[in-house]
């Protein structure tokens, strides 16, 4: 997506470090429609598209631990190239998650937070009833 420093790309300085920032939802779903709409990628990022590629991403992801005993499944985040693999599948399901609520005008988090709340209801922990 390009360097968000201000430097350039060239150049013999060395490694770019970057300052701490906060992020959050609203702040990565523009950045997302951002680096789309650069791209003239919005007319391609219809509900229908957007959930076909989240399902790709995520089943990339089931592809990862596909074969792995419970045990390994545990362990998959010791081994570095394995741990990029799994990084990088759970930024795919999360950026066109966050494309798809976007474009259906959901917002992720009161979603998340309305569900807890109606789980809590429906599966009470033991000593809740």
């Amino acid at each position: 997506m390009g360097r968000r420093d201000g430097g350039s790309d060239g150049g013999t300085s060395g490694p770019v470090t970057k300052e701490p920032q906060h992020l959050d939802v609203a702040a990565l779903q523009r950045r997302l429609a951002e680096f789309a709409a650069a791209r003239n990628w919005q007319p391609y990022h219809t509900p229908k598209n957007l959930v076909a590629a989240l399902s790709v991403e995520a089943s990339e992801l089931v592809e990862i631990f596909q074969w792995l005993t419970p045990e390994e499944s545990v362990r998959v985040m010791d081994d570095p190239d394995t741990a990029h693999r799994v990084t990088d599948e759970v930024a795919d399901v999360l950026a066109y998650l966050l494309q798809l609520c976007e474009v259906l005008g959901i917002d992720a988090l009161a979603a998340l937070d309305a569900k807890i709340d109606r789980n809590e209801g429906r599966f009470p922990a033991p000593g809740e009833r």
